[in-house]
């Protein structure tokens, strides 16, 4: 603001300096004029043009803008209060008010109003002008100081404002990734290390079971133990996972205990940083292999049409969250829907990618929300939800057009290949 009015004023001087020159008087007059004039001229000029560089220099140092003021009065006496030096002569309480506030601007306003006046007085005292319009400019003064006052009260009010919304901003955006960081957690842990110590805990049901038999079988004993030892060791890879994820720092690399960083790129690192976005995976060899592990494991009947090679490979983030989605629903299919079959399917269809899991288990019951089930301890679904939003895909679980059962089903929009 403060260089806008350096603009104005720049204005009216180049405007007013010739008749300040035409009537000053010749010789020593004409060159103290002149002389003012190019004072003034640059210092409008330069404080208009870099204002970031000189503007704190007057803020420190009121009294270049008295001298300024000086400079502007000799010009003023010269060209006389009807020309239009008399503005730029209204525009130093203005601008006192905001660089000063209210004690510079009752400073300057009324030194410039005294001056105006003065000057009015002296130049029109044959024309016997009235006292009314010998008071107009320097209560003009008075209102412009005023007025510089109050803007510098608004905008140091609206800055205070500002940082206090940047810093509320920051606080939301830090819980909000806060929040975002929990929730990711609690997915990785539901799908990872917390099935896989169900199944530990499974095992180690069975293996105690077989031990207490009249007749235990070594063979059968034995299997049931390497089961425990490798769900065991799983589970504790997975925790290294987690553990290795929480201790990368922002840029996705990891850190060790020797303060050493290592590229999440590098071979073995299991970490997506901001390189690794870009990077696309065959999801249809994938999904493959997903669904046989889940047969191997479980072997429960699934129906799995090959998907077609029209399949299209996605980004590594997208991939990993729709296989979650699949793996989540196949193993609520097999432990609490009691199917005996499961069907797979994943093509293209209308420029989507969908994948639908199906079963003919007992369904879920009637009423069912995702709050209900988080207030039970049920995170599986929530975790689908988040995680196909994280994808950008949409989700829908419910009857689906089978007769019995739940049926998943994730529609990813696929972009439209460039011509």
């Amino acid at each position: 603001m403060c260089r806008q009015v350096f603009g104005f004023r720049l204005a009216m001087i180049v405007v007013a300096a010739p008749a300040a020159l035409l009537n000053a008087a010749p010789g020593l007059g004409v060159r103290l004029v002149g002389a003012a004039v190019v004072v003034t001229f640059m210092a409008s000029y330069v404080l208009f043009r870099d204002w970031e560089r000189f503007g704190p220099l007057l803020l420190r140092h009121p009294s270049l803008l008295a001298a300024d003021t000086l400079f502007g009065s000799l010009l003023l006496v010269s060209a006389g209060p009807d020309t239009t030096l008399a503005y730029v002569g209204v525009c130093t309480p203005l601008l006192a008010g905001l660089l000063y506030s209210w004690r510079g601007a009752a400073g300057f306003a009324s030194a410039q109003a005294l001056v105006l006046f003065v000057v009015h007085i002296t130049v029109k005292v044959d024309r016997s002008a009235p006292v009314a319009e010998a008071l107009l400019l320097p209560g003009l003064c008075v209102i412009a100081g005023a007025m510089g006052s109050t803007l510098r009260g608004l905008m140091l009010r609206f800055g205070a404002a500002t940082e206090a919304l940047a810093a509320v901003r920051a606080r939301l955006a830090a819980a909000e990734a806060v929040s975002a960081e929990r929730a990711r957690l609690a997915r990785e842990m539901h799908d990872s290390v917390a099935k896989t110590l169900y199944g530990v805990a499974l095992a180690a049901d069975g293996l105690a079971a077989t031990a207490s038999a009249t007749a235990p079988d070594p063979a059968r004993i034995r299997e049931q133990a390497e089961l425990v030892s490798r769900s065991a060791r799983r589970a504790a890879a997975e925790s290294r996972e987690l553990l290795t994820d929480l201790r990368s720092d922002p840029m996705g690399r990891r850190s060790d205990p020797m303060g050493r960083r290592s590229d999440p790129t590098e071979p073995g690192s299991g970490l997506t940083g901001p390189g690794n976005e870009r990077r696309t995976t065959s999801f249809r060899s994938e999904l493959i292999s997903t669904v046989a592990d889940f047969v191997d494991r479980t072997h429960l009947e699934v129906t799995f049409p090959e998907p077609p090679p029209s399949l299209p490979p996605l980004p590594a983030p997208v991939s990993r969250a729709l296989l979650a989605i699949a793996t989540e629903a196949l193993e609520n299919a097999h432990r609490h829907a009691e199917a005996t079959r499961v069907d797979v399917q994943a093509a293209v269809h209308r420029g989507s990618l969908c994948l639908t899991i199906q079963d003919d288990g007992r369904g879920l019951p009637p009423g069912t929300t995702l709050e209900r089930l988080c207030t039970r301890g049920h995170f599986g679904l929530l975790g689908m939800a988040e995680r196909a939003a994280q994808a950008g895909a949409r989700i829908h679980v419910g009857r689906g057009t089978g007769t019995r059962g739940t049926e998943v089903r994730v529609e990813l929009p696929l972009p439209v290949p460039e011509p």
